[in-house]
């Protein structure tokens, strides 16, 4: 499944101990875009943690696996990214120095000043 949306919220890293060795896992909340937005708490595990894509207010696109299990006579569900991507149209919250054209070159006052001799209406 895929799941498209906005990050709004970072949360803490979480690590331990296994049998299976050290584990690594980060939560991230998405906000989905369209009529009825709605919040998930999406976790990465292990090396596909990536802080640079990571950031709040940056569009993403979730590659991720819904699973379910029980404990104790309650049930818990996980959404785990496998993959995340940015979407090309990003619109962060503070625009990068590279959104916008570079300013025009300054003007010396001099050359747009009228001369006396040019007596043109254009």
């Amino acid at each position: 499944m895929e799941l498209d949306g906005k990050i709004i919220e970072i949360l803490p890293v979480q690590s331990g101990e296994g049998r299976n060795g050290t584990w690594k896992k980060q939560d991230f909340i998405v906000e989905t875009s369209g009529q009825y937005p709605k919040k998930v708490c999406v976790s990465l595990w292990g090396d596909k943690i990536d802080n640079s894509i990571l950031q709040p207010g940056a569009e993403i696109k979730a590659s991720i696996n819904i699973e379910s299990r029980e404990f104790n006579g309650r049930w818990y569900t996980d959404v785990k990214a496998w993959k995340l991507e940015t979407l090309s149209n990003q619109n962060s919250a503070a625009p990068s120095p590279g959104d916008f054209p570079p300013p025009p070159p300054e003007e010396d006052a001099s050359f747009n000043a009228p001369s006396p001799s040019d007596d043109l209406p254009f």
